[in-house]
């Protein structure tokens, strides 16, 4: 406990997993995950899981994930997983991973997969609009939006000029409120 103090928390291995599930919990606003708050409350999280960690090294294996879900606890985690999902369900099906490490929690999709939405999706206990990054058929950004409809009002129109003349072969309908979410280009030749 002492080395976690004196080093700071930045010692520990905090893994993908750690750094998501940590952004995850300030989203949600169940607890402070913050750096004062964790070394504050070591005791509670991390020193049930430390055993035989006696060196820096030792330290920068430990991996906090597995300790700060168990001092959350089930009810807490479920309130984590319901206000800030590590993903968000597309109008296909699919998940797409949503990134915290930012100031707003995005996703990045390829815009024809969100055609059909009519309510721009939301996380936290505020209700923050998730950052769309909308991506052309080919993976590169054409639109970044916290308002999906109002992209389809506003600058939607020229997007799909640009993009219906860079790829012919993708569905850029009129109106995308209206039309099904897809991934597929329509065959060569016709």
């Amino acid at each position: 406990m002492e080395g976690i103090r004196d080093l700071g928390i930045g010692t520990l291995n905090w893994s993908d997993r750690a750094r998501l599930l940590r952004a995850r919990i300030r989203v949600a606003g169940v607890a402070d995950v913050s750096d004062a708050a964790l070394l504050a409350g070591l005791e509670d999280w991390a020193l049930p899981w430390l055993g035989t960690e006696r060196s820096a090294a030792d330290l920068g294996r430990f991996d906090p994930a597995g300790p700060l879900e168990t001092w959350l606890g089930r009810d807490a985690m479920a309130e984590v997983n319901r206000l800030a999902p590590p993903a968000w369900q597309s109008p296909l099906g699919r998940s797409i991973a949503i990134d915290y490490s930012g100031d707003v929690p995005e996703v990045a999709l390829r815009l024809q997969e969100v055609f059909g939405t009519t309510v721009h999706p939301v996380v936290g206990p505020d209700r923050v609009p998730l950052k769309m990054v909308l991506l052309s058929p080919a993976g590169r950004p054409v639109q970044v939006t916290t308002d999906v409809p109002g992209f389809w009002d506003g600058s939607y129109a020229d997007v799909r000029k640009e993009m219906r003349a860079r790829y012919p072969r993708h569905p850029w309908p009129d109106d995308p409120r209206g039309a099904d979410p897809t991934l597929r280009a329509k065959p060569r030749g016709r």
